[in-house]
């Protein structure tokens, strides 16, 4: 109780038959106590209003109490005409902007999630064409010389078998033949590699004789 006599409650009382502007004009001039009843006649009605939107309480209780903090701490240079519309606007645009930092946010969760499913599969890809490329080093190194000589020279080098004859002094059916064993031994040491792909990559008996 104050010296006087009067409860602390009655006093603080007092200021809920006040009107909102001269709230305002109590809180301008840092009277706390103007400034907790503007939060005990509109907090519950502005955390609702937040709930509503962003369906957090957790946030909205954030929100409610980031404005009358900064209520607070601009009183002196608030403009304040209507202080229910002031503080309706105000939550308002913190929800704005919670919902605009959410919606970047999964903005760009969801890009992280693509980018690194994109890269996870170009990884995957670049292992298996380096494990594709040893392989076929190696099947070639297996191959008789003069077959290796010649598959080479068809299928890196794009020569067609006229030209490998020519170049080899070599009979067309003796180039096909090589370049038919070639594929039949490269199938085999490719054994594990073997999809539509890689059989049109390396082409058929009949293409290589074109």
């Amino acid at each position: 109780m104050h010296r006087s006599g009067t409860p602390i409650f009655r006093h603080v009382r007092r200021y809920a038959t006040w009107e909102d502007a001269a709230l305002v004009q109590a809180l301008q001039r840092g009277d706390e106590h103007a400034f907790e009843e503007i939060y005990n006649r509109y907090g519950l009605h502005l955390l609702e209003q937040a709930y509503r939107k962003v369906n957090s309480r957790e946030a909205a209780e954030e929100m409610v109490q980031d404005l009358f903090a900064t209520l607070w701490h601009k009183r002196e240079t608030a403009a304040i005409l209507k202080l229910k519309e002031y503080l309706s606007t105000a939550i308002k645009y913190r929800v704005i902007n919670q919902i605009k930092h959410k919606l970047t946010h999964q903005q760009y969760l969801a890009y992280s999630r693509v980018v690194l499913r994109d890269a996870d599969h170009k990884t995957e890809q670049d292992l298996a064409a380096a494990d594709l490329s040893g392989a076929l080093t190696r099947g070639l190194a297996r191959l008789p010389g003069h077959t290796r000589q010649i598959f080479q020279l068809s299928r890196m080098e794009h020569q067609t078998v006229p030209q490998i004859a020519g170049r080899l002094q070599l009979s067309p059916k003796a180039v096909e033949y090589h370049l038919t064993r070639a594929l039949k031994m490269l199938r085999v040491s490719l054994k594990d590699f073997l999809v539509p792909i890689l059989l049109l990559s390396l082409g058929s008996t009949s293409c290589i004789s074109s």
